[in-house]
């Protein structure tokens, strides 16, 4: 991982497509390393003590809502954010990389804002002092690219500002929501307002103070099945928004909300693009964002590895030093071609999208989608299998790492709906010859003709 923080090496798996490159994205590249090397790197040990202060002022919080969990009442996740973050904005603004997510902003392709990833992966505060940090960018995205003028006078220029922060409601307990038909939140009209009621779960962002506004996913009519839903503004103060509790992660609890929508009122010009246009708006918000969270997890390997790599130098078991043992270099070296074949997967979505666009290059990313949070998980897992009892305890981040890793496989939708959606392109292919000729004929089934007489039976069963 030594290049991640060195502006004259890219990955060698960046290599084939240099002639891609731009002279561009090596001079932000390198603003982005200087920005971590002089500023984010430094201020980590602050922003861990004043976000430790921001948690002990909860002991006199107050529920927020009468239907919020009291067993939450005090938990970190309600903490402010701690201020030396506004003060790395500022200067990420200074040094013009802020909303670097933006394409006029960074001016990068797909292709060259993947390694850019990477380090944001590896370096989450960057990622926050940027503002480049989901949900709030697929949301930003949605506003720019469909709100009104004044729906983005109240929420998109401060979001663009980290002023504020958003939430994404979509995600409901009580039914499969990983076929967004099935969403039976309602959003209904009523003279000039729409009346929203719904119960979600697993909104991500939703518990910090600064989160204002919610997207939200709900039905509104209509008889196509793709046609029914909508996306509508919500206010995180409007009367009958109830955040009940915080969720979590493998036991542990993170900013994930669950919340109910009761009653809900919010004027008509809240509505994004128009009725039933909620399915046509998720395809643009999973634009670029589509695969971010795949080279992040790049990054985050890269962590891991790392990790691994100064841990066997350190220790020593059965008369040497973990760096000589034979099954240590194997998992090293097996660690290094699954991060190398993800890297490239990645990078060949990127220039799919770059080339013919997200729709044409639906495989590719859902390849991505899949196969690297799978690869990063397991190199963590192995990472914690070299670290021993100390991989597990609160003394190492690792278990972090996989907590993270492991929920990002479900943030986009589970990996079997991206499997499905690779067979489906796969599966357009009826047949051909060469699969003929492989698979192979039983010519004597036609000659005795003992099964003239059956009948497939196609329909469905368990």
């Amino acid at each position: 991982m030594g290049y991640i923080l060195d502006p004259e090496r890219i990955p060698p798996e960046l290599e084939p497509f240099k002639d891609r490159l731009s002279p561009n994205f090596f001079e932000v590249r390198k603003r982005i390393i200087d920005f971590i090397k002089e500023d984010i790197l430094p201020a980590m040990p602050v922003y861990g003590q004043q976000y430790r202060q921001e948690v002990a002022k909860l002991k006199d919080r107050k529920p927020a809502s009468p239907h919020e969990d009291p067993a939450y009442t005090h938990h970190p996740v309600w903490a402010a954010s701690p201020p030396i973050a506004t003060d790395l904005r500022k200067k990420a603004q200074e040094r013009g990389l802020y909303n670097f997510f933006l394409p006029e902003v960074g001016n990068l392709g797909v292709l060259e804002y993947a390694p850019i990833c990477e380090i944001l992966g590896a370096f989450g505060l960057c990622n926050v002092a940027m503002n480049c940090t989901a949900p709030d960018t697929g949301n930003m995205e949605v506003l720019e690219k469909y709100g009104t003028p004044e729906q983005k006078k109240k929420w998109l220029e401060p979001l663009l500002a980290g002023q504020i922060r958003s939430a994404y409601a979509m995600t409901e307990p009580g039914v499969a929501s990983s076929d967004a038909t099935n969403i039976s939140a309602t959003i209904h009209r009523d003279g000039d307002e729409y009346v929203i009621n719904g119960h979600k779960w697993y909104i991500s962002g939703a518990c910090r103070p600064e989160c204002k506004v919610f997207i939200f996913l709900g039905r509104s009519g209509g008889e196509s099945a793709h046609k029914q839903h909508s996306m509508i503004l919500v206010p995180r103060d409007a009367n009958g928004v109830h955040i009940i509790r915080p969720l979590g992660l493998f036991g542990h609890i993170h900013d994930h909300a669950e919340i109910v929508f009761d009653n809900v009122r919010v004027p008509v010009g809240n509505m994004l693009l128009g009725e039933g246009r909620g399915f046509e708006i998720a395809q643009g918000r999973l634009g670029p964002g589509r695969i971010h969270h795949c080279m992040r997890t790049i990054g985050t390997a890269e962590q891991a590895l790392d990790a691994i790599i100064h841990r066997v130098h350190k220790r020593v078991a059965f008369g040497k030093v973990l760096a000589n043992h034979a099954t240590i270099r194997q998992s090293i070296a097996e660690a290094r071609m699954e991060i190398t074949k993800s890297r490239l997967l990645c990078y060949l979505a990127a220039v799919q999208a770059d080339d013919h666009g997200f729709k044409a290059a639906k495989s590719f990313i859902a390849m991505t989608k899949v196969d690297a949070p799978r690869m990063c998980q397991k190199i963590i897992d192995e990472a914690i299998q070299i670290h021993g009892a100390h991989g597990v305890s609160q003394d190492s981040r690792l278990t972090d790492l996989y907590h993270h890793v492991r929920h990002v496989r479900l943030a986009d939708g589970p990996d079997i709906v991206h499997l499905n959606t690779i067979a489906k392109d796969e599966l357009k292919r009826q047949s051909s010859v060469m699969g003929e000729m492989v698979s192979g004929i039983n010519k004597n089934i036609d000659k005795f003709g003992k099964f003239a007489n059956v009948v497939p039976d196609t329909r469905a069963r368990l």
